[in-house]
């Protein structure tokens, strides 16, 4: 009898394990056609994404290429299995079933792996188990003149930018988040739906979650808004983002009653649209460690930049030419205590929070990653952090989900300035201007960034490879001013070897030459300045 009640029970476990809802990984085989796309790239991506790939130096490669349309659709059909996602970077569709249903289309031609979400029904290490970082909010009013945003931006110098006319102009933003409602009726967006050029703009957006091209309807949280705020927001004499000049497409991929293995991969397919339109940075207020079910649940030793989906595809993202910014986490005060995913990824610019005062935020997760990598790479205020609440109101946020945001609007400024920089470079350069360059540590990594340093020293290098050369003939005498890249214009001045002031004016590329018909023959001096910088040179008129 005892043997066989212990056969029934070992049974019904058996058969519930078999009847239980998996999330998996379904990995397909190599990609078909793909001369065909690359011999017609703007079949794949937007010709903004093509140039920016061009811009970098960065190749078009098979991840590029859509996903094999046979493979998607008998995989889509299999009964038993709900296609909830895909990924042309990773090569993997995100589905949903029992295991019974799943593990059958490892026969088809197609796929060529399945990972589960749940470990333990893998034969080897997985890449997928997420929960997002909860955040604390604290609604309190505030004013003044940049509004109570001032102490933000002037703790990274990024006023500076803004005081040289880099307002994010130009550069396109996604950001990936949870809900947006009230974004298209409050009035700190206002400027960004009203079609002037000298304002920023909302381009358009997608809720994944829902699967609905009303990205501003209401997900039980608003927390994107306020993420958006703190980039974008304009309310004049009370409040200003760090680059309400950038253009914004709005990516709904976090589902706030619900924490599933789903998220990774619409956080991805979301960033893969971003690429294909041709984004310049991607900003994640999300973190990922744990899940509703525990039996996803990441442990510290997957934060190594290459387990999670999410961190494999931020890491993609950037490849592509996107710069992309998440936040640390808030776990510094928990027992985790350490970054989430994707912040784990190396290439990314993660973010950590201190407060006002430039103490680190009791909150702001811990690093180095799994592997031992500096991380967070860098800080902004996150504590006490000023944005638009769900009331449309300036009031004080906690989190690295505000100070990941501050640091994106500057980082487009930046970039605006210099915009032939990669990634890579643009990366560099903020991490050195940090104040802990040079003595990172676990909880403040390279410290916090200055972006007029970073500024200046990106200037310094417009400087070094401005260069001149004369040019004389008996008919004409002038000078030939040769202009880097990155420089449209310079300011110029002759002056006497006594220092007296002979000439001024402004050379523009279009028309680089600088006319010295009238000049006396004789040695003078050519002072070039650019933004503060100058150069100076010796020349000879002969004539």
């Amino acid at each position: 009898m005892f043997r066989t009640i212990l056969f029934l029970f070992s049974f019904f476990v058996c058969a519930f394990a078999h009847a239980q809802q998996e999330e998996a990984w379904v990995y397909l085989s190599e990609k078909t056609n793909t001369e065909a796309y690359f011999d017609n790239p703007l079949t794949m991506l937007s010709q903004r994404a093509l140039d920016r790939r061009i811009r970098q130096g960065i190749a078009l490669d098979v991840r590029d290429v859509p996903l094999d349309a046979v493979t998607v659709s008998e995989v889509s059909n299999t009964s038993g299995v709900t296609l909830m996602a895909k990924s042309k970077w990773l090569n993997a569709l995100h589905v949903r079933g029992t295991k019974t249903a799943i593990t059958p289309l490892s026969n088809l031609s197609g796929v060529a792996s399945i990972a589960y979400g749940d470990n333990r029904h893998n034969k080897s290490k997985l890449t997928s188990k997420v929960k997002r970082q909860k955040l604390e909010n604290v609604n309190e009013g505030g004013l003044l003149d940049y509004g109570p945003a001032a102490n933000q931006i002037e703790m990274l110098h990024g006023d500076v930018l803004h005081a040289q006319g880099f307002q994010g102009e130009g550069l396109q933003i996604s950001i990936l988040d949870a809900g947006f409602k009230g974004v298209e009726t409050f009035a700190a967006f206002s400027k960004l739906h009203d079609n002037n050029f000298d304002n920023g703009e909302i381009l358009g957006g997608y809720d994944y979650v829902n699967r609905s091209s009303d990205f501003y309807q209401d997900t039980g949280s608003e927390h994107g808004l306020s993420v958006l705020s703190t980039i974008a927001a304009d309310i004049e004499g009370q409040f200003l983002g760090t680059a309400p000049k950038a253009q914004f497409y709005l990516f709904v991929t976090e589902d706030p009653p619900n924490e599933t293995p789903l998220e990774e991969s619409l956080w991805v397919e979301a960033a893969e649209k971003s690429d294909s339109l041709g984004v310049d940075i991607i900003n994640t207020s999300l973190g990922y460690t744990t899940f509703d079910e525990s039996r996803y649940d990441y442990t510290y030793s997957d934060m190594d930049g290459e387990t999670t989906f999410i961190s494999r595809g931020a890491e993609i993202a950037v490849a592509k030419g996107i710069f992309v910014v998440v936040s640390a986490g808030n776990s510094g005060n928990s027992s985790w205590e350490y970054i989430g995913a994707p912040a784990d990824a190396p290439s990314v610019l993660t973010v950590g929070a201190v407060d006002a005062q430039e103490e680190s935020a009791y909150f702001s997760s811990y690093g180095p990653s799994a592997d031992g990598r500096v991380k967070p790479d860098v800080l902004a205020q996150g504590l006490n952090a000023y944005a638009i609440n769900s009331f449309g109101n300036i009031s004080p946020s906690n989190g690295t989900s505000f100070s990941a945001p501050i640091i994106t609007g500057l980082v487009a400024c930046l970039w605006q300035s210099c915009p032939n920089l990669t990634v890579a470079e643009l990366r560099q350069v903020i991490k050195e201007s940090a104040d802990l360059f040079t003595m990172p540590t676990a909880h403040r990594g390279y410290g916090i960034p200055n972006f007029e340093a970073a500024y200046n020293t990106l200037i310094i290098e417009k400087i070094k490879k401005t260069v001149w050369e004369l040019s004389s003939n008996f008919n004409k005498e002038f000078l030939n001013i040769k202009l880097s890249d990155e420089v449209s214009q310079l300011s110029v001045r002759v002056l006497a070897i006594s220092g007296k002031v002979l000439q001024q004016t402004t050379v523009f590329k279009e028309n680089p030459s600088l006319a010295i018909s009238d000049l006396s023959p004789g040695l003078y001096l050519l002072e070039l300045k650019l933004d503060g910088r100058k150069k100076v040179f010796k020349f000879v008129k002969t004539n």
